[in-house]
């Protein structure tokens, strides 16, 4: 059962705890990347047979599978992915950034280019569930920022195929190749590169903990989005909340995994005591209820706040992944909230929105990352080069000041960088 802390008789590291999985699993990991690394192509088919049970005759999927996929795909669910990824585009071409330029001094040219990474390798999970959502979420941002090729690798299923519902999101997204690998195996392919599975500037996508793992051990040597850990969801709400629909909320997260986290923060007793009894009346009706029990037992949490204002606080404190803002008036609250990965303001915005249908992204920062990182955006699928230019004239107005910034740091050969070109021993007398 979820269990109720009172702020103020509760001491802080309980209310703030976060339960991390005990077993490292970084060995492992460490294991396979180099097994990959020496041996290619051999290593992803042995341990796809090892962890997935499918001797792979060949890694990548063909184009003809994955039109094939989209044709077998539920046509319900396609209508939706392309209207979801309708969303998606509309949300994240504001983010695309320009180049510029800058010439209000004589003289002297500033500038920044914003360039596309030329490959990205994108992790989509398999196992006890696929999701197409995630193909779309990572995709989308990254044509819209212009990467030249996305690789998109995912486990196979037990028949040796990609779920058909996938490869319509990879069709419809504009996913350029698809290898049917998984695991910190398939991280290591896209970091290393393998005889059929081309090296990636920058890994990106969720996955379990021996995926976040290898993309924190391959760091380095390619770009990654975030070691993301388990899914989180925070909810504020006011003693007006339906108990069922708070209960509902938290519980869409806590069926994710069993070290998933579900927090309720609330100034009302009433609706804690009423959500606490809510939670254990629908988790035997969920598909996943044996994970989200062990979530929900091991991670799950209601604070019992003095006020919505210290709620904001504890919130604020937390970082959570999702945070939904379940009161009267919550762009008041919004004003006031520091960290969250994605906010969900009002009673009629479910977190679920936003994994699906809403248009913000919903790879985002855990585990209390969100004090300093943001979710996924075109800003991860480019890099920014700057250029500098100065004519000899402004040059030579910038000397003096150069020359001695130099000096004061001890950095002499610094300093002569810049008078050698006014040294008339080396360049004569012109100017």
């Amino acid at each position: 059962m979820i269990q109720i802390f009172k702020e103020g008789e509760t001491d802080r590291q309980t209310i703030f705890a976060r339960k991390d999985p005990v077993d490292s699993v970084a060995a492992p990991v460490q294991a396979i990347l180099a097994d990959v690394k020496a041996n290619g192509d051999a290593a992803l088919k042995k341990y796809t047979k090892e962890f997935d049970g499918v001797d792979l005759t060949s890694i990548e999927v063909g184009m003809g599978a994955i039109d094939e996929g989209f044709r077998a795909a539920d046509p319900g669910l396609v209508e939706i992915l392309y209207r979801a990824a309708d969303r998606i585009v509309a949300f994240h071409q504001r983010q695309v950034r320009n180049s510029f330029l800058i010439n209000d001094e004589e003289g002297i040219l500033m500038g920044q280019k914003i360039l596309p990474l030329q490959r990205v390798g994108l992790y989509v999970p398999g196992g006890t569930a696929a999701y197409p959502s995630s193909v779309l979420m990572n995709c989308i941002p990254a044509k819209l920022a212009g990467v030249k090729e996305i690789c998109m690798v995912t486990p196979p299923g037990k028949n040796g195929k990609i779920p058909p519902n996938i490869l319509a999101a990879a069709r419809i997204c504009g996913v350029d190749r698809v290898f049917r690998v998984g695991g910190a195996q398939a991280v290591a392919a896209l970091a290393y590169g393998t005889e059929s599975v081309p090296k990636v500037d920058k890994i990106v996508g969720p996955g379990n903990q021996f995926v976040a793992e290898a993309k924190k051990q391959v760091f380095g040597q390619v770009g990654i989005d975030m070691v993301a850990g388990p899914s989180e969801i925070l909810v504020i709400a006011d003693g007006k909340c339906t108990p069922q629909i708070v209960a509902a909320d938290l519980l869409s997260q806590a069926e994710h995994d069993p070290n998933a986290s579900a927090v309720l923060v609330t100034d009302s007793q009433e609706l804690a005591l009423a959500v606490q009894a809510a939670i254990e009346e629908q988790i035997p009706k969920l598909l996943r209820k044996d994970i989200a029990r062990a979530s929900i037992d091991n991670n799950g949490k209601i604070i019992l706040a003095q006020s919505l204002d210290t709620a904001v606080e504890i919130s604020n404190e937390i970082a959570p992944e999702h945070l939904e803002v379940c009161v009267d008036q919550p762009f008041d609250v919004l004003s006031k909230i520091t960290n969250a990965g994605s906010v969900f303001l009002g009673r009629n915005c479910p977190e679920a929105l936003g994994d699906y249908f809403a248009g913000p992204n919903h790879t985002l920062p855990t585990s209390g990352t969100a004090r300093f990182s943001s979710p996924l955006s075109v800003d991860d699928f480019v890099k920014k080069m700057q250029y500098t230019y100065y004519t000899k004239d402004a040059l030579a107005k910038a000397q003096m000041s150069v020359s001695n910034f130099a000096k004061k740091e001890g950095l002499t050969g610094h300093a002569r960088s810049i008078d050698i070109r006014f040294d008339p021993a080396v360049v004569g007398e012109e100017p």
